[in-house]
């Protein structure tokens, strides 16, 4: 199958069930044990400073790991895998000093998984599976001030952070991800800069991917750390036309039930959810059982709130295979058709009728 095709079946099988997304990735690497010398490998031997704990560069120096829990996943159920890129940008790999490895790490992750899902669509190909491009959040915002006694203090601007985003995009285009999932957006406006880079590489010839959008909400406000509401988010990225708009990150399903309801409310394109496993305990640690997260999810599906599920931190594959049975044979939110009107947005929606 072309790409063409890909995203064709992707969207058709998008209208008749719930896509199953795969879960965390942070924990599973965690489970390995690694060492300092499983992220150097033979390229980053002499690099100076310590590289363990940056996840992404894996994708180079052992690929056999990421290789193996896309199989993991998708084996699970998943009907998509993200690339192992969730911090491949010059601005966030700055912190290792790997800026001039960033076009590598993206290629790799994005063929690592196309490799995956193409062996599993050809030994299941009623159950084709498809490559969400990971394109994280940064460690630096253009919403707020990086200087509580300088309001107007950046540590970078739009176009460095347009730049960073577009780098990475041509990468993961290039290395065949059949959609970018732009995901656990904290800033509205370093998500503003991302879909900039994507329709700029629309105009310039490459090779038009779905764009799938997932914020994120960080307490019990239901506001972004940006300090949007749900609705407001939704307004301000409408405009991107995305495949799929949504929520990841910080909550357990049982905290972000609310926030995604109001979304499959407002939202005229397919809602996604992929939250926690629960909340952290005093250790840091997920304790929501596979069957628990499974059970909230089924709920999600069977009220009609959701397109697409997954899981984020603390998530496994068992995880994922406990939500691919849950809405199995369930019919997927149906989009709703709202009244033509005027909607703006700042941190509270506005709607002019």
């Amino acid at each position: 199958m072309t790409r063409k095709d890909r995203i064709a079946t992707l969207k058709a099988i998008s209208r008749q069930k719930v896509l199953v997304l795969d879960g965390s990735w942070g924990v599973m690497i965690q489970k390995r044990g690694l060492d300092e010398s499983d992220y150097r490998g033979d390229r980053f031997v002499d690099h100076e400073g310590q590289l363990k704990g940056n996840n992404d560069l894996l994708c180079l120096t052992r690929p056999d790991i990421i290789s193996d829990l896309h199989d993991a996943y998708y084996a699970a159920g998943a009907d998509i895998s993200e690339t192992n890129t969730f911090s491949a940008t010059t601005i966030a790999q700055a912190d290792y000093n790997l800026q001039d490895a960033v076009r590598d790490i993206n290629l790799a992750g994005a063929r690592l998984a196309r490799q995956a899902a193409d062996r599993w669509t050809a030994k299941e190909p009623n159950k084709p599976r498809f490559v969400a491009g990971s394109i994280g959040p940064l460690n630096k915002m253009l919403s707020m001030s990086s200087d509580v006694n300088d309001p107007g203090a950046r540590l970078v601007t739009f176009e460095e952070v347009y730049q960073a985003y577009r780098e990475q995009m041509i990468a993961l285009n290039e290395g065949g991800v059949d959609l970018y999932l732009i995901e656990t957006i904290t800033d509205t406006l370093n998500c503003k800069a991302a879909i900039k880079a994507i329709l700029d590489l629309e105009d310039e010839g490459f090779e038009p991917l779905p764009i799938w959008i997932s914020g994120t909400i960080t307490d019990r406000s239901g506001r972004t750390l940006s300090g949007q509401t749900v609705e407001a988010f939704w307004n301000s990225v409408k405009h991107a036309r995305p495949f799929a708009i949504g929520l990841n990150c910080a909550l357990g399903a049982e905290l972000m039930r609310p926030h995604i309801a109001e979304l499959a409310r407002v939202a005229d394109t397919l809602v996604s959810a992929y939250p926690n496993a629960g909340l952290p305990n005093a250790m840091g640690e997920y304790d929501e059982e596979p069957h628990q997260t499974g059970h909230e999810l089924h709920e999600w599906a069977a009220s009609g709130l959701v397109n697409i599920l997954g899981g984020c931190c603390g998530t496994t594959p068992d995880h994922i295979s406990h939500v691919a049975r849950a809405v199995e044979g369930l019919k997927p939110r149906q989009i709703p058709d709202r009244p033509r009107a005027m909607r703006l947005a700042g941190l509270e929606p506005f709607e002019l009728v």
